[in-house]
């Protein structure tokens, strides 16, 4: 078992795949995160970028996974 391999398998994607997936997510949310941040401290900048971003990469989520359990709950393994 090589935990490298084993779960990027179990998704359909190699090593390297499942790397650049995870990280172009994993940035997505620290840009939606730092937008949310800024517009709580001002409220007229980044109105709408947290949760366009949220709802992008749930959308990209539920396509790629094509799950009806997935469908109802944002709970996923990334």
């Amino acid at each position: 078992m090589n935990p490298f391999t084993d779960y990027p398998a179990s998704v359909g994607e190699s090593y390297p795949a499942h790397w650049r997936v995870a990280t172009r997510f994993g940035l997505r949310m620290i840009g939606g995160g730092v937008a949310a941040l800024v517009h709580g401290v001002f409220p007229f900048l980044f109105t709408t970028t947290g949760s366009r971003t949220i709802e992008a990469l749930h959308g990209e989520i539920v396509a790629k996974r094509a799950d009806e359990v997935q469908k109802r709950t944002v709970e996923f393994v990334i």
